[in-house]
């Protein structure tokens, strides 16, 4: 019996064994559909913004194209005799066209490279002319490059046409497209839908900033606060819609574009990092706000440091090549101002001579550059002895930024050129003199400037300039902290470019003046 048993056993192990050593040989057993794997992924969505970046983007290609296009076809007509026979392996023929259909293929792809027709990009200004000019000097160079290595004599007369006259065509579609669009957004059109995350003080200041720059297209739905709904909204006019940490459930929940985070204690890299993440299925997409105001981008490098993305500020540029090159210009740019407008500024000062008594220029000391004073040039536009009037009526104390509106000592004709700024002229003398510069915050008497606290003893940091930011965004009509913050603003982040633009808004104001009194 007790054979009989282990041979029975033995047989099953056999038998075991036999289906094991088929299981194993055979095909694979086929997965039930239930017993597969499967990670749940979602796609982010696709919001309203989508639809109208998408034609802005399709706007912007079709301007560089049309840019380049007629760049390119006018380089090739003024190089090459429209009379030639186009023959493929003629190198004054089909060659150069061939080479022109494939550069304006490449140029077109490069600013798209760039990033230049990116939906954050596009209306920005600056940060998009310049990624569209570096991605055609970057072109540009790489072609030369090529022709080097391949012995190839590309004409010079060719490009020398090419590259200037496509990339001022394709900046100036850019401005074209940019007016359109913030126009459109002052309509209330092709806005981002944006929630604020932060703290109170850092998301009310926020706020106020996208106001003023309603030309950036973002439009404030709610906000996220310590303290969450109920509690009151920094922003006027905007619900408080949850706290800070539900930013990403908020943006889902009210279908927003754009998730804003300033300042606040719980801004850790874990928590940005995870907030990311969780906006990726909203199609939310993160904007973080330093907390650095007026700092310019030129001034901000982002480095990595283990993974922690580390944002420098350089120091602000006071001295150095930079300086000596805005002399150069204030020089330059003050003796051709003067040659062109001798003759009529010679007819303003018989005018103000002959209309009223006193001298045709007023003078009177101003402060400068580290609180110097000196002697400032105007053409005379009000009735003499006006300035101690003024004294006396304020009874001694004049307000830092005061000029009334409506005042009864300014002349018929100093009315006339003070609307179009044609008084400050003679201030082209200071220029040259070095006392003041073509651009810079404008220059106060020492009344005005007793009231300057440290913040807007900063002012003084530069030369004063016959023209200036605030100047040129408003001038009497804004209030007087935000004049002082468009003058700190250019102190700090001034450059020699910037300058150039100044002047050309000053030119269009002194056509069209507003502000001005």
């Amino acid at each position: 019996m007790t054979i009989d048993r282990d041979v029975a056993e033995v047989s099953d192990l056999d038998r075991d064994a036999e289906v094991l050593e088929e299981q194993f040989s055979g095909p694979p057993p086929r997965t039930r559909e239930t017993d597969r794997f499967h990670v749940d992924i979602p796609r982010p969505r696709r919001g309203a913004a989508a639809r109208w970046q998408d034609g802005l983007n399709t706007r912007a290609l079709v301007h560089d194209l049309v840019a380049v296009g007629l760049g390119v076809g006018l380089g090739y007509f003024l190089r090459f005799d429209r009379a030639v026979e186009v023959d493929l392996l003629e190198p004054r023929g089909g060659l150069y066209v061939l080479l022109s259909v494939v550069l304006v293929e490449a140029w077109v792809l490069a600013l798209g490279l760039a990033g230049s027709r990116r939906p954050e990009v596009l209306g920005s200004g600056r940060e998009e002319y310049v990624r569209a000019a570096r991605a055609s000097l970057a072109l540009f160079g790489l072609v030369a490059v090529i022709c080097f290595l391949a012995k190839f004599d590309l004409a010079r007369s060719y490009v020398a046409v090419t590259l200037p006259v496509g990339l001022v065509l394709v900046l100036l579609g850019r401005w074209l497209l940019q007016r359109r669009l913030h126009e459109m957004r002052r309509r209330g059109e092709c806005r981002r839908r944006t929630v604020l995350a932060g703290s109170h003080e850092a998301v009310r200041d926020l706020g106020r900033r996208i106001e003023r720059a309603h030309h950036a297209g973002f439009e404030v739905i709610g906000v996220c606060v310590r303290g969450g709904p109920g509690t009151p909204s920094p922003v006027d006019g905007v619900p408080v819609l949850g706290e800070v940490g539900q930013a990403a459930d908020v943006a889902a929940s009210v279908d927003a574009d754009v998730v804003a985070v300033t300042a606040h204690e719980e801004a850790t890299p874990a928590s940005l990092k995870q907030l990311a993440w969780d906006l990726e299925p909203t199609g939310a997409k993160l904007v973080v706000v330093p907390g650095l105001a007026d700092v310019a981008a030129p001034r901000l490098v982002v480095t990595p440091l283990d993974g922690v993305p580390v944002l420098q500020v350089s120091h602000p540029g006071y001295t150095g090549l930079q300086h000596v090159a805005k002399r150069a210009f204030d020089v330059v740019g003050s003796l051709t101002i003067l040659t062109v407008a001798l003759l009529p500024l010679v007819i303003c000062a018989v005018l103000v001579k002959a209309t009223s008594r006193g001298p045709v220029f007023f003078t009177q000391q101003r402060v400068g550059l580290n609180g110097e004073l000196f002697t400032l040039y105007k053409f005379r536009s009000m009735r003499q002895g006006a300035e101690a009037e003024l004294v006396a009526a304020l009874g001694g104390e004049v307000g830092a930024f005061y000029k009334p509106r409506d005042d009864p000592r300014v002349t018929a004709v100093g009315r006339v050129l003070r609307k179009y700024s044609i008084d400050e002229f003679p201030q082209l003398l200071n220029v040259l003199k070095g006392d003041m510069s073509l651009v810079g915050p404008r220059p106060q008497i020492a009344d005005e400037v007793r009231h300057y606290d440290d913040m807007w003893k900063r002012r003084l940091f530069v030369k004063p300039g016959m023209t200036g930011l605030w100047q040129v965004s408003g001038r009497n009509d804004l209030p007087v902290d935000q004049s002082v913050r468009l003058d700190l603003y250019y102190v700090e982040n001034w450059s020699l470019l910037g300058d150039v633009g100044i002047l050309l808004r000053t030119a269009r104001e002194v056509v069209m003046p507003s502000g001005a009194y």
